[in-house]
């Protein structure tokens, strides 16, 4: 009885580090750019975190300078105690998780009412106008503000006045002041931020709609059902980004809208870094502070998409 014999498979052959660097070389090339930024500015200025368990001094090296006292934690157990730097936590938490809240589902929603507007002249004019306001600077739109908001000479006081009401302190006051403060970030950022979200929602398969209405169903169904699912993935992964983002609020936003009447509440911790760092001259104890918001905001970001994988959803890895 003959046996039958197979023909081995050809081996893989495998190729070189430098053959793949010769072939491609284009994309490497492109490559090289990007990765000389991220080391020049990202982790070579990482060497001096060191700065936070140190004595900062200007005349020697980072390297020289001797360690802080309590095994290097005094500017660590120094911000702890501060009550300035308590208040800046809390503010920039609160903050940040309204802006979560309140700030997260209106790009969605925005993105998945544009999505259904059938006339594109009418529907391109409603995405230039929500995303002018992301180039404007939180400069000129606390100006904006000031015109529409101010007690005595805001637009939306005087119309207020007039009708025979009372002016709101939309500026002056702390809580109103954080709900401008809301207000103004969702209205600079909301259409910029659904940019991602249409996107997403351009690349589910359109037969997906065409088997929906064979089958009866309704726009709203259509959208609860085929939409939202689609960019599920997308809304979880900047969820996720944002999540990790809690402890690390801009320095524009707030530092433009403070004023003295509101600083109980309109300092952050970027703000406070800033007045105890660079107008202070504290650089060891804002690089304690800023490390600790670094940390967190991993720990946050960890947290959130080890979460997110348990709960089945796909991660950021």
């Amino acid at each position: 009885m003959k046996t039958s014999k197979t023909t081995p498979a050809p081996a893989v052959r495998k190729q070189s580090f430098g053959s793949y660097i010769k072939r491609y070389w284009q994309l490497y090339l492109l490559l090289f750019l990007p990765m000389l930024y991220l080391l020049v500015f990202k982790y070579i200025p990482m060497i001096y975190v060191q700065i936070a368990f140190k004595k900062y001094s200007i005349v020697q090296s980072v390297w020289e300078m001797p360690l802080a006292k309590n095994h290097g934690m005094q500017y660590f157990i120094q911000a702890f105690s501060n009550p300035d730097f308590i208040r800046a936590l809390r503010n920039t938490i609160v903050l940040n998780l309204l802006d979560l809240v309140v700030g997260f589902p209106i790009p969605i929603i925005f993105a998945l009412i544009l999505n259904e507007l059938v006339f594109t002249k009418f529907k391109k004019a409603v995405q230039t106008i929500t995303y002018m306001p992301h180039f404007l600077s939180w400069v000129i739109i606390y100006g904006i503000a000031l015109q529409l908001f101010a007690p005595s000479t805001g637009l939306v006081n005087m119309v207020i006045t007039k009708l025979g009401g009372e002016a709101v302190p939309f500026l002056n006051d702390t809580g109103h002041w954080v709900w401008t403060y809301i207000f103004l970030g969702v209205w600079q950022s909301f259409g910029w931020n659904s940019i991602v979200y249409l996107a997403a929602i351009a690349g589910i398969n359109s037969e997906l709609y065409e088997a929906a209405s064979v089958d009866g169903a309704g726009r709203f169904q259509k959208m609860w059902h085929i939409t939202l699912p689609g960019i599920k993935p997308t809304i979880v992964i900047l969820l996720i980004m944002a999540i990790g983002n809690i402890l690390g609020s801009g320095f524009d936003r707030p530092f433009a809208l403070q004023n003295n009447l509101v600083m109980s509440w309109a300092e952050v911790l970027s703000t406070y870094i800033y007045r105890y760092g660079i107008k202070g001259l504290q650089f060891s104890l804002t690089t304690a502070v800023g490390l600790f918001q670094s940390i967190v905001g991993v720990i946050f970001l960890l947290g959130a998409n080890y979460l997110s994988r348990k709960l089945g959803e796909r991660g950021l890895w």
